[in-house]
């Protein structure tokens, strides 16, 4: 089913993502740690898509295999790295093939050692062009796209990200996922803006548990996000305790979950980085809430 038709529901999505492993062995494992999410009947489970041709096919065959065989919807990342066009063609078409209706359309980040992006010849350069080709070949498929809560961070200003966003949601993007956040005011601003733009298509919030202080430090850098002050400090004095920084960074993002659902929040969206356990008890524990659960129940 399509995820936009998914989010017609009034209650908000709540939706895991994954990367694929790079053997066998990881990749049974991660099936097995999916299928056990089951029982929580998530909207949706996606999963990311790596630069290397064999994780590529893991994507493929691991998104076929949460939709047929474990019954979870489910979405592939696609990105622009390192593909032609034509590449790209007999993804979607495989993609569709299998019976997936949903891609999250992507840029991607530039290929370690390389500081800046740089299309493959015959590919694409920005993820607007990359869902208005999907877009055009098939029509009937949903697409998914990113978006940047503080901005994108090789944008020049927040406006001109904003028309960024305007041209891929143009090109036929059905819904958005944000890049992960740790301060609720930067989503409910940027939420208030794409309104204001006359933007009119469900935003997701992306949620990251902060489970290593030094891992979220690298991440925040790479995508241009902040921590709170009164949060870093909170993990940096427990930062050699690693159940002290997990406790932390869980009771986090269980409270931005709460506020973001109150506020009635389209979905939820967690980067578990193939974690389960912190995004599950977090998952649980707002499912139970009662103030949660009048919305997640409407």
């Amino acid at each position: 089913m399509r995820i936009r038709e998914l989010l017609d529901d009034k209650r908000p999505a709540l939706s895991f993502e994954f990367f694929p492993p790079k053997d066998d062995i990881g990749f049974w494992d991660l099936y097995r740690t999916i299928e056990s999410l089951k029982p929580l009947d998530p909207t949706y489970v996606s999963v990311t898509y790596g630069s290397g041709g064999t994780t590529r096919r893991r994507t493929l065959d691991l998104v076929a295999r949460i939709k047929s065989d474990i019954g979870i919807e489910s979405m592939a990342h696609l990105t622009c790295v390192g593909s032609t066009r034509a590449a790209i063609a007999r993804i979607v078409d495989d993609l569709k093939n299998r019976g997936i209706t949903n891609i999250l359309a992507l840029r991607g980040d530039p290929p370690e050692g390389q500081a800046n992006f740089v299309p493959t010849e015959g590919g694409f350069r920005y993820a607007s062009e990359l869902a208005a080709f999907i877009r055009e070949r098939h029509v009937d498929l949903c697409i998914g796209g990113a978006c940047y809560p503080e901005g994108h961070p090789e944008a020049p200003n927040l406006e001109q990200d904003l028309e960024n966003l305007r041209r891929k949601v143009d090109a036929g993007v059905n819904f958005l996922i944000t890049q992960l956040f740790f301060n609720n005011d930067y989503f409910f601003s940027f939420r208030d803006r794409v309104a204001a733009a006359g933007i009119n298509i469900p935003i997701l919030a992306g949620i990251m548990p902060i489970l290593s202080g030094k891992q979220i430090k690298r991440f925040t850098q790479m995508c241009g996000a902040t921590i709170p002050q009164d949060l870093l400090r909170k993990i940096e004095a427990v930062e050699d305790d690693h159940e002290a920084v997990r406790h932390v960074g869980m009771y986090h993002s269980t409270q931005q979950c709460l506020a973001l659902l109150e506020q009635e929040v389209a979905g939820i969206h967690f980067y578990t980085l193939n974690r389960s356990t912190a995004t599950r008890a977090i998952y649980q524990f707002i499912k139970a809430y009662p103030s949660a659960e009048a919305h997640l129940s409407s």
